[in-house]
């Protein structure tokens, strides 16, 4: 009986909470977002910058980099197709699809529980 009582007054974390643990997000206020344990304002800040034409260089602002995504995926999947990387950003195949796998979690992140609902 008193476990039955006790699982009523348990909190089950929020739908958000859920999808940033399942995702690997974490928000730290003095260095932003951390996704698979990497700090994307210290580590991929100047890619960025690149590959979204100057327009961000930090993951501070979801709703910039939702609406820069399509930008950023362009230039990543064109860098892929030519094989003709950035050597300076250290940029490779793999990393690239990396950045685009983080990129998507972000604004998946954006879309489902930050973008005002109408």
């Amino acid at each position: 009986m008193f476990n039955k009582v006790a699982q009523l007054f348990k909190s089950k974390p929020s739908p958000e909470a859920e999808f940033l643990a399942e995702h690997q997000i974490q928000f730290d206020p003095q260095h932003g977002y951390i996704v698979d344990g990497i700090v994307l304002n210290d580590a991929l800040s100047e890619r960025l910058e690149y590959l979204s034409n100057r327009r961000m260089n930090r993951f501070d602002d979801l709703k910039e980099l939702y609406f820069t995504a399509m930008l950023i995926n362009e230039k990543i999947d064109l860098e892929i197709a030519t094989q003709s990387f950035v050597t300076r950003l250290g940029n490779t195949e793999e990393n690239l699809l990396q950045f685009k796998s983080i990129v998507k979690r972000l604004n998946d992140y954006y879309r489902q529980f930050l973008r005002e609902k109408k």
